[in-house]
């Protein structure tokens, strides 16, 4: 009989109980051995129940252990097609795939048995994307106030996004690891001046915050009208909670429009616009890669390839030859 686990607020349908049970278990592991964040385990719960709902319709049966170890490499393929169907892009159908893999992988040292067929399916090949930065110009207007003056908002959450989209783009943060910051961590002008983050995979780094930088989140502090514990978020919305991202890309959002800005410039862009910035300046890779908190140097090296087009198209529209 068909199972449904309540793991971290998802549902499993489909799956049988001991599949389910062990899902869970995988679950756990994942969180407390491994440390993944709370949105990679939504993501690889979400795979996993699509993977084992969409095996139950095609075989015609709640998906078991026993099930799944039977399952042939075509069938991991209609799955990946039919996902493909709906939309899903070669990236997140990697993710998915890996997912699956990572499940199989604990069902085998567990001796729970194997999917094999998981394994011999490759991955969707992945197009070449660059990131898309924002010029120097935009990027510095961004934290400016009167850019939004005509909104019906208060002057100190005005203050604030500044403040969070600067630190983005002048320590090259993640919009996660920015509202992540605690009170006692609020960078202060001529004081502390540098930040200690925690990225992904738990890795820690220190990044340098420049004064501008320090000035408006200490401008940000001075009209916030909240008091707050050091441990508590050095950031917070309307109600004095913990800011949300969808807040801060909503604030991006209006200033694009304000600037003329692309689709493209969201906050995120600003911490590729800090990268891309720091290497057209002569800045070491090696260095940049330390400051994003990157785990492979092949990661940063993505930013030589888009220092490199912006150079070839100032080549083209300045060159009466090109």
């Amino acid at each position: 009989m068909a199972a449904v686990s309540q793991k971290r607020g998802f549902t499993i349908p489909g799956a049988a109980s001991d599949a389910a049970e062990e899902i869970g278990r995988w679950l756990s592991y994942l969180g407390a051995e491994r440390r993944l964040s709370a949105k990679t385990l939504e993501a690889y719960q979400r795979d996993v129940s699509q993977f084992v709902s969409f095996l139950s319709t095609h075989l015609g049966a709640p998906v078991s252990l026993a099930a799944l170890a039977g399952i042939a490499p075509q069938d991991v393929r209609a799955f990946l097609s039919a996902r493909r169907a709906e939309g899903l892009g070669s990236r997140s159908l990697m993710r998915a795939l890996a997912g699956m893999r990572s499940f199989v992988r604990f069902l085998e040292r567990r001796g729970k048995g194997t999917a094999g067929a998981i394994g011999a399916v490759r991955s969707p090949k992945l197009g070449k994307t660059l990131p898309k930065p924002i010029a120097v110009p935009a990027a510095r207007r961004l934290t400016e106030t009167d850019l939004r003056a005509g909104e019906n908002r208060e002057p100190w959450i005005l203050a604030r996004d500044a403040a969070v989209l600067a630190l983005l783009y002048g320590s090259g943060l993640r919009i996660s690891e920015a509202l992540a910051l605690k009170r006692r961590e609020a960078p202060t002008p001529h004081a502390n001046d540098v930040l200690t983050v925690t990225g992904k995979g738990n890795r820690t780094r220190m990044v340098p915050v420049i004064p501008p930088v320090a000035q408006l989140v200490a401008e940000y502090l001075a009209l916030c009208p909240y008091t707050a514990a050091p441990d508590a978020p050095l950031f917070v919305g309307a109600k004095g909670g913990p800011l949300s991202p969808r807040i801060v890309q909503l604030a991006m959002e209006r200033l694009r429009g304000a600037l003329g800005l692309p689709d493209s410039a969201t906050p995120h862009a600003l911490r590729h616009s800090f990268a891309t910035h720091l290497l057209a300046r002569g800045g070491d890779l090696r260095a940049i890669q330390e400051l994003l908190g990157h785990a492979s140097l092949s990661t940063t090296q993505i930013y030589t390839a888009v220092d490199s087009e912006q150079l070839m198209a100032v080549y083209k529209a300045a060159h009466p030859r090109a």
